[in-house]
């Protein structure tokens, strides 16, 4: 194998240097899932999902195509490393992907109507000097910001065993798990 040169293109993610550092998108990408899922020429909408609808099982007709919308969910999951605008609707799919439903596809749909007027969005990484590990908790769950050089790099988020009756009660089981996991 031999050098060549600066990265430009890797695994679907296009890297963009710029006076601020790198851009890194997934446009082409995006735009592929778009026809994938035959929506090239669909309206466009401002938010990835309603945030007042909640998902779940209920009795209703099963999507025709489950292996479409398996594909397309998959898809959408590995849009959210550049994407992270994206993460907890195309999570909200991911947890039906078993047995899909008609309202799942609905909000598929409109996560790639947002998709279709967002195609230029990216992550921007900027250059810096600090490292750190930020956990950051609510009341459910434990997530933990990995930000090297005030860039984000990873995350994860976990449900947390038991109910807090209070944020602080729900931070301080935070504090002790991170504190747990680390030792």
């Amino acid at each position: 194998m031999t050098d060549s040169g600066k990265l430009h293109y890797f695994l679907g993610i296009a890297i963009t240097r710029n006076a601020s550092g790198l851009f890194l998108s997934q446009r082409n990408y995006a735009a592929d899932i778009l026809h994938r899922a035959n929506m090239t020429n669909c309206s466009s909408c401002t938010t990835p999902a309603d945030s007042r609808t909640k998902l779940d099982a209920a009795e209703e007709p099963f999507v025709p195509d489950p292996t479409l919308y398996r594909s397309l969910a998959g898809a959408l999951q590995y849009l959210t490393f550049t994407r992270p605008d994206i993460s907890f609707a195309v999570q909200q799919i991911c947890l039906f992907m078993h047995d899909p439903r008609e309202t799942h596809l609905a909000v598929l749909k409109c996560i790639l109507r947002y998709i279709k007027g967002t195609l230029d969005y990216g992550l921007q990484l900027y250059p810096s000097t600090t490292l750190g590990r930020f956990p950051i908790y609510t009341t459910l769950h434990l997530r933990i910001l990995h930000l090297p050089r005030d860039n984000l790099i990873s995350w994860s988020s976990k449900r947390q065993h038991t109910v807090s009756r209070s944020n602080a009660e729900s931070e301080y089981r935070g504090v002790a798990n991170v504190i747990a996991k680390t030792t």
